[in-house]
This record gives structure tokens, sequence and C-alpha cells, in this order.
């Protein structure tokens, strides 16, 4: 098996786009949920939220508070999963919850090292 990271997107910026406390209790637990039907399957290998604030470091070694992604591209968290093939990865992906939301998206990329050997 391969692996491959699961890139979640969604507005983290725009004030109104953010849910209530009690919206959000129901959204973690339908994406604990999920989490747990890969762990389930001995398919989930890590992953964790992310934070809206971070430095950018540019060639040049000149570093910026970032990363400023525009309200689309806004990676809210990101999971690493045990999948046979891209279309395997895809299916696990579009049972993401974040899919709900309107906008949102995920992104499957396949881990590859450096040698490209896996």
């Amino acid at each position: 098996m391969d692996e491959y990271l699961i890139l979640m997107r969604l507005d983290l910026l725009t004030k109104e786009a953010q849910p209530s406390p009690e919206q959000m209790q129901v959204y973690m637990k339908m994406y604990q949920d999920w989490v747990g039907g890969i762990a389930a399957q001995n398919k989930f290998v890590g992953g964790t939220g992310l934070s809206t604030e971070g430095k950018v470091i540019k060639s040049g070694q000149i570093i910026t508070d970032g990363p400023f992604a525009e309200t689309k591209e806004s990676i809210a968290g990101f999971i690493t999963i045990k999948a046979e093939n891209f279309e395997e990865a895809a299916d696990i992906a579009k049972a993401c919850p974040i899919l709900n939301g309107p906008g949102n998206s995920v992104e499957v990329r396949k881990i590859v090292g450096v040698d490209n050997t896996r």
C-alpha cells in the first residue's frame, strides 16, 4: 500500500463562514467518525489541524508572516492514509465531512520519497 495525503481546504478567515460552537461539535463528531472509520480499516497514518498563522520562507532567506492564502485556499488540516491506489484514496477522501460545506474541498496527493522509490 502507498501513503496519500488528504489536504482539507475551507474558509478559515471569513467570520461569517465560521460555525457556531454547537455546529462545531457536530462537525467534529462527523470528522472523528470519518477518521475512526479509516483507522478501523488500519489505513490511518496520522494527521492534524493547522492554525491560520504561519511563516513563509522564500529563496534568499526572506521570511514573511503568512501564508495569506486566498480564502478558498486555506488549509485547515491534513491526514495521511494508506491506500492501494489513487482511486481508493480518492474514495476515502470523498467521504470527508468537510465536503458538506459550500466551497470546501479536499486534495489527494500520493506521498513519494525524494528518490521517488515509494
